[in-house]
């Protein structure tokens, strides 16, 4: 059995050891709630925190164990939720001044599933205001800080989750991804992040469901245990119409995959985005990670014009549609950056729109092509380390100026436009101890391969074991 504290234990690990009865459901729950006590204040990841609803979910759990009932997949398993889901009776703030104490009557569906799988519920983690930025701070909770460097951000907009999984808080997160907001934290705290593909988790209720550009997805510390999350949450479901995908298993422990594959390998995607020199040297240290697993590397990039422009369009439309309204009638309500954002939407014509879609299309055509020669093109994650906490968002990379708060991220946001599955994994760390991570972008709906190559990578380098220091 593990010898580590309760609150070090994978998902796997404390689902298997509840089942065999050699730990108790509510030890762990005791333990990590401990935890949470104990290191939290000191990086902010979890805002909300629902003690007793856990400690009696955990003791239900217990129950049903000593009657012999089944139990499901992540009996016992604590988990916390986004604070952009809705959660049945536990406060959902959107990071919104205006919901500050809003209290939803239903789940989101992957709460629900969650729940039935037997996983115990701690809290909520904090969220940027409507999920807007990679940095994770509001004007509710304030920000979040990375538990490798408390001075430094923990990336957005699921930076709670990110920082609680890193931090030894829970073992498993939900999240989600527009432009990066799963990879983007999971690359600046060390642990995994999954944009899947678009529906392979569905979105309910959703104010947009046939929108591709926003998924849901998990995080953990180890491939295995998103793979296990991702077992539980996907799935059709009848008012998700993106999520009527082949069905593909998840059930870890995932077989790791490499072999004679032909990945293309591009540490500065081809000098078409900027990037820090830590992040590519880092990068670049791991190419032979993937020569001893036997894989053909070749450094290449496919071209990469009209995404990043797409991406802008579309987002700047779905914001408008969801905040128009609410920044017309009192824009002091919204942050600057978001007020920026939904005026920019509702300057855009049809003919915007209609170019911006005409492009996303040529962009996914080129994929294609692409993903006819390679099996998988990997990539950083962040085109910068963790930066100050007290700084909203990167200006300049290489003395390159980033026009817009967004613009820094467009090393994930363009992988958002293909609706190519693109997961987040642990690689490295820059000179000065902060994360770096790698993209590793698979083919279309090739959610289980992508899987299984990252696996194969954590393997033999296994730094997701490089814990924070409290």
């Amino acid at each position: 059995m593990n010898q580590q504290a309760l609150w070090a234990w994978s998902a796997l690990e404390i689902r298997d050891a509840v089942r065999c009865k050699a730990i108790s459901a509510t030890a762990v729950v005791t333990a990590h709630l401990d935890r949470i006590n104990a290191i939290n204040p000191q990086i902010n990841a979890i805002v909300t925190l629902v003690p007793e609803l856990a400690l009696a979910q955990a003791h239900a759990i217990d129950a049903a164990i000593g009657r012999g009932e089944t139990l499901g997949p992540l009996a016992g398993v604590p988990v916390a939720h986004k604070d952009l889901t809705l959660t049945q009776g536990i406060r959902t703030t959107f990071g919104s001044a205006l919901f500050a104490d809003f209290v939803p009557t239903q789940d989101a569906e992957i709460v629900a599933r969650m729940k039935a799988a037997g996983a115990v519920t701690l809290g909520k983690t904090n969220t940027p205001e409507w999920g807007a930025g990679s940095q994770t701070f509001n004007d509710i909770f304030g920000v979040t800080r990375n538990p490798y460097d408390r001075s430094k951000t923990a990336g957005g907009s699921s930076g709670g989750a990110a920082a609680a999984l890193a931090a030894r808080l829970v073992p498993l997160c939900d999240g989600t991804d527009l432009g990066g907001s799963l990879r983007n934290p999971a690359s600046f705290c060390n642990v995994v992040g999954f944009r899947t593909t678009p529906g392979r988790v569905p979105i309910v209720p959703s104010e947009n469901p046939e929108d591709p550009l926003l998924i849901a997805g998990p995080m953990a510390r180890t491939v295995d245990d998103c793979a296990l999350l991702l077992s539980v949450i996907s799935g059709a479901h009848e008012h998700a119409p993106l999520s009527k995908l082949t069905e593909q298993f998840f059930e870890p422990p995932i077989k790791a995959g490499a072999g004679a594959l032909k990945i293309a390998f591009s540490a500065d995607f081809s000098g078409q985005i900027p990037i820090d020199p830590e992040v590519v040297d880092c990068i670049n240290d791991t190419r032979d990670f993937f020569n001893q697993l036997g894989c053909e590397v070749i450094d290449y990039c496919p071209d990469l014009s009209g995404a990043n422009d797409t991406f802008h369009i579309l987002r700047a439309s779905s914001f408008a549609r969801r905040h128009g309204k609410g920044v017309r009638r009192n824009p002091r309500d919204y942050k600057q950056t978001i007020v920026w954002n939904v005026e920019a939407g509702l300057a855009l014509t049809k003919t915007d729109i209609q170019r911006a879609l005409q492009q996303q299309a040529v962009v996914i055509e080129r994929f294609r092509v692409f993903f006819e020669h390679y099996d998988f093109l990997v990539t950083p994650v962040v085109q910068v380390p963790p930066f100050d906490a007290a700084l909203e968002y990167v200006t300049e990379i290489n003395g390159q100026p980033m026009q817009t708060y967004i613009q820094w991220m467009q090393s994930c946001s363009i992988f958002s436009v293909t609706g190519l599955p693109a997961l987040s994994l642990p690689a490295g760390f820059t000179s000065l101890g902060l994360p770096v991570g790698l993209q590793i972008i698979g083919k279309p709906r090739a959610d289980l391969a992508v899987l299984q190559l990252a696996k194969a990578f954590e393997t033999i380098n296994p730094i997701w074991q490089r814990a924070p220091v409290f």
